[in-house]
């Protein structure tokens, strides 16, 4: 914690997994303005108001664009509001109500950034037992911003529904999120028995702090446990498939999720 890192990132990790965190550089410390944005978001939901919630992460997104806004708002006020549920601060229904409130937002912005003329075609869902969504939604927001095709299946899809979805809808990518509570043995045999049923063409990553301790050949899949490492496996997609990244504008003006 020293270093900077969050208790939501540490509480499930072993000790071997501690010792390699304990030697990272340190992290930069959150500047006044980032703790501002957090405490303003959590006493806007122990307020019970989701619409000054969402008009206040609204006007951050149109100030920041879409991909600072999701890599350093969101990922950070997620790790707030998963420490203050962890300290009792928060009651499970007043996170539901951040999650939420975050989910429109995004859904939003996905539907008007993404296109079926989109390249990559991207399917995204979360395994069987994994119940947080909001990580596949923000991967989503960011793939359309840079010009992919994001289509997402919500949480808790079967394995085969996933293969047969990819065959379907001719999945260059389906991407798996996994959270920290997801049980990592699990994670590998999943992936494996999913890939063998995906069609061939199809490649599959998974991410999600999940999967940070997770190691699979990459015929299998490809593991990004950040936001910015599965940016880069895109940017390495496009680029070995002779596609640039056409970056839309990040403020998206038509944007209404207020208006639910």
């Amino acid at each position: 914690m020293d270093k900077g890192l969050r208790p939501s990132r540490l509480v499930n990790q072993d000790a071997d997994a501690l010792n390699t965190l304990a030697h990272l550089p340190p992290k930069q410390v959150s500047t006044d303005h980032h703790q501002k944005v957090e405490n303003i978001s959590l006493n806007l939901i122990k307020q019970a108001n989701p619409e000054a919630l969402r008009r206040f992460l609204y006007r951050r997104l149109m100030q920041q664009g879409i991909e600072s806004f999701v890599l350093d708002t969101l990922c950070p006020l997620n790790d707030a509001v998963g420490e203050a549920w962890m300290r009792g601060d928060l009651n499970i229904h007043e996170e539901h109500l951040y999650s939420e409130s975050v989910q429109w937002l995004l859904r939003d912005v996905i539907a008007h950034l993404s296109s079926s003329q989109g390249s990559p075609c991207i399917l995204l869902t979360t395994p069987p037992e994994e119940q947080h969504g909001l990580g596949i939604l923000m991967v989503a927001a960011l793939f359309s911003l840079h010009g992919a095709h994001c289509i997402s299946l919500g949480t808790q899809t079967p394995v085969q529904t996933v293969a047969e979805a990819a065959q379907v809808h001719q999945a260059d990518i389906v991407v798996l999120s996994f959270s920290s509570t997801y049980p990592v043995r699990r994670i590998a045999p999943l992936l494996i028995e999913l890939r063998q049923q995906l069609p061939q063409d199809s490649q599959l990553w998974a991410g999600g702090s999940g999967v940070a301790r997770v190691s699979v050949a990459e015929d299998v899949a490809h593991i990004t446990p950040t936001m910015s490492s599965g940016l880069a496996q895109l940017q390495a997609w496009l680029e070995h498939y002779g596609h640039e990244s056409s970056v839309v504008p990040s403020v998206v003006p038509n944007v209404a999720p207020l208006h639910r």
